[in-house]
């Protein structure tokens, strides 16, 4: 009977973590926005660190249940480049208040998954806190401390490697980092114009060397302080998510100059989409979750629920 159920949810599931993948994929191209904050939100930043901290004993484990999310990755990257470039510059306003919205509805994922070893104290408290203020004056001033890269291969090598960032640091937007050193749109167009050796190669190469050489020390920072990390990933997507809809340093941050009453009611109508939307993400997160774990279990030739 348990193993019909799972059967009966795999391709559901494979489903979902490609739509898991396509979702994670906005956080490099989003401007404010962190892969690794997507990551987490969607339930699967733990299991990524882990599985390239540990690649060689976790590959046959974690490398099939990755493939849909890489396919969801490389899919979101081709399909969504072109139509948020023109998002970006047509509806800037309601966008960015669209996904502002949605992240909003996702931290209730997150905030449970923050207790999930321990019990909350003051010190992720203040770990929460300290975080959001913090985090959100750095984010703020470092536009007027960085220059700008050529868009050549070594480029999109840093580029690279700033995407791993963002996935190993969720509440860092790689995008918004881009946008400073005058990456961000060369990569868009990369991405839209399916540049594999001269945008796809460089970024991955540069993502999996920055996420193999760092992983092993989020995972040991997520085994000795669970809710501290949490925590503070909390506070990040707190001030990023304002940073989001904050006029910045940055010469493409969000700008409210000419934009029509239409767009200001449809950024409030949409923030509200994307709330809503957020809050159903992480319903179903919880939802899957469990069964997910199941369908682990077996496919590794665990008894479910002996965890």
């Amino acid at each position: 009977m348990q193993h019909a159920r799972i059967g009966r949810v795999t391709c559901v599931d494979w489903f979902i973590r490609v739509v898991k993948g396509m979702v994670i994929a906005l956080g490099f191209i989003l401007p404010g926005v962190s892969g690794g904050v997507l990551a987490a939100i969607m339930g699967i930043y733990e299991r990524l660190v882990r599985f390239m901290a540990n690649i060689r004993s976790r590959f046959t484990q974690d490398f099939p249940f990755f493939i849909p999310v890489g396919i969801g990755g490389v899919l979101g990257l081709v399909l969504l480049s072109r139509p948020l470039e023109w998002a970006l510059s047509n509806w800037q306003v309601p966008v960015l208040w669209f996904f502002a919205g949605a992240i909003i509805g996702t931290l209730p994922s997150l905030w449970r998954e923050s207790t999930q070893h321990s019990q909350r104290d003051p010190v992720d408290w203040a770990w929460l806190i300290g975080t959001a203020i913090l985090g959100g004056a750095l984010f703020y001033v470092l536009p007027m401390a960085t220059g700008s890269v050529p868009a050549n291969f070594a480029g999109f090598l840093l580029a690279g490697g700033l995407i791993a960032l963002g996935v190993l640091v969720p509440g860092l937007s790689p995008s918004n980092l881009l946008l400073i050193l005058g990456l961000f749109t060369p990569m868009l167009q990369g991405f839209s114009d399916r540049n594999v050796l001269g945008v796809f190669l460089p970024i991955a190469v540069g993502a999996i060397v920055v996420m193999l050489s760092l992983a092993k020390i989020m995972e040991r920072l997520l085994d000795s302080a669970h809710s501290r990390v949490y925590h503070f990933i909390i506070g990040l997507v707190i001030s990023s998510t304002i940073l989001i809809v904050i006029p910045t340093h940055s010469e493409e941050s969000i700008s409210y100059a000419g934009a029509s009453t239409a767009q200001l009611a449809a950024a409030g109508g949409l923030a509200v989409v994307g709330l809503a939307l957020g809050l159903w993400m992480s319903h179903l997160e919880g939802k899957y979750k469990v069964v997910s774990d199941e369908i682990d279990e077996v496919e590794s030739g665990a008894t479910p629920g002996s965890r």
